[in-house]
């Protein structure tokens, strides 16, 4: 059986849950990031027997709610590069983003004031399980914890401002990750989950993440001969086409939109849009 963790609000704090057919199985830590940080988490997972929650009533907080780093890669699907009619690049580009800006899978996305072109983008994102530096491909692949869904919201008039999209990326309470990390039975270094995310009903995105140019392992591999990775960090793998402000006419989130992002197999995150003062 796919083992699913996630990390839920409880009157007493985050608490780490192992998800069961009926129930959510407290693991004995606060979130999945203080969990993955025990070398021996898996099989303490699937032995726990703490205190039971019933599914419907799970409050989901941002699965990984603090972790190290949040590494996000652009440009990495090949039909998507296409289509804009660039060619496939040879290295990955990344841009970073705090983790005041995750919120969990069912949180209201924070419209920020100052932005009036904030877009969705459906990603497949990996949740690192134990510590990777100078890794071959196998040894990252080996490394995966698990898969969870991500979108990487972005206020595109602020990305484009400059050169370095850090600005558009990261504002507060904007980003929802989880509700599960899902563990894979067995380690995949390119796996091909069906992504599709749709905004007030209508899909704008649809593709699978084996179109990725660069495939989780790789990625993992390139990343660890810059930094040392570790327990709970998290890597989004890139977006497919279908995002708003390549659409003729452009497209934005507006105060009241319900953005829903599926990845086959692995969860959705159902979260509707709320303009700040």
């Amino acid at each position: 059986m796919t083992l699913r963790l996630a990390t839920i609000r409880t009157p007493d704090g985050h608490r780490c849950v192992r998800i069961d057919s009926d129930q959510a199985i407290e693991v004995g830590a606060a979130d999945v990031v203080e969990l993955l940080q025990d070398p021996g988490w898996r099989t303490r997972t699937e032995g726990a027997a703490g205190a039971g929650h019933d599914l419907a009533s799970l409050d989901f907080a941002p699965l990984v709610p603090r972790p190290e780093k949040i590494i996000c890669v652009g440009l990495n699907y090949a039909a998507h590069i296409r289509e804009m009619g660039r060619e496939l690049p040879e290295v990955p580009t990344f841009f970073a983003k705090f983790h005041r800006a995750l919120i969990g899978a069912n949180d209201e996305i924070s419209l920020p004031a100052v932005s009036q072109a904030v877009d969705w983008e459906a990603e497949l994102a990996i949740v690192v399980g134990h510590p990777l530096r100078n890794a071959s491909p196998d040894e990252a692949t080996a490394s995966i914890a698990g898969f969870t869904v991500v979108n990487d919201i972005t206020g595109r008039d602020w990305q484009y401002r400059t050169t370095q999209w850090l600005q558009g990326k990261t504002f507060e309470a904007t980003t929802p990750v989880g509700p599960y990390l899902v563990v894979p039975e067995r380690a995949e270094p390119a796996p091909g989950y069906e992504i599709v995310c749709a905004v007030d009903g209508e899909v704008m995105q649809s593709a699978n993440t084996s179109d990725l140019v660069f495939n989780p392992a790789t990625l993992l591999s390139y990343l660890s001969e810059i930094i040392t990775l570790v327990p709970g960090d998290l890597i989004a793998t890139g977006t497919p086409g279908g995002v708003g402000h390549g659409r003729d006419p452009k497209r934005y989130l507006k105060d009241g939109s319900l953005v829903v992002t599926t990845i086959e197999g692995i969860g959705e995150c159902r979260n509707h849009c709320r303009a700040t003062a």
